[in-house]
């Protein structure tokens, strides 16, 4: 659908519902848009394993591909504990908990306001 425009928070909550769904713990969702260009959002997950990491990344891709969302870019790998998904507006991390507790980067982003935090 050319010239459609996503909305971004709308991408985003369905990034967490698919998280949620694949049962991710901690997703956080949070609105950076106050503080930096890059994206208008970060999802933030873990998954405990790397099966369960790579079923999340693809349960999260077909739902935001679903939304006609195109997945700009994709790091890293389930092995090491980290993916990324760049869908422009939302980026999406999810993690193992030891790479989770490792780069803590909810810590780097606390001046981000917290929309959605499931445990």
């Amino acid at each position: 659908m050319e010239g459609v425009l996503l909305d971004p928070t709308q991408l985003a909550r369905a990034a967490v519902d698919a998280a949620s769904d694949k049962k991710a713990s901690d997703v956080l969702l949070l609105d950076i848009r106050e503080i930096t260009t890059i994206a208008d959002y970060f999802v933030i997950c873990t998954g405990n394993n790397a099966r369960q990491i790579q079923a999340i990344s693809e349960a999260i891709a077909d739902a935001l591909r679903e939304q006609k969302a195109r997945l700009l870019n994709r790091e890293g790998v389930a092995e090491t504990g980290w993916l990324l998904l760049d869908f422009g507006d939302v980026i999406v991390h999810i993690f193992s908990p030891k790479e989770r507790e490792y780069y803590h980067i909810e810590r780097l982003w606390n001046d981000a306001k917290t929309v959605v935090y499931l445990q």
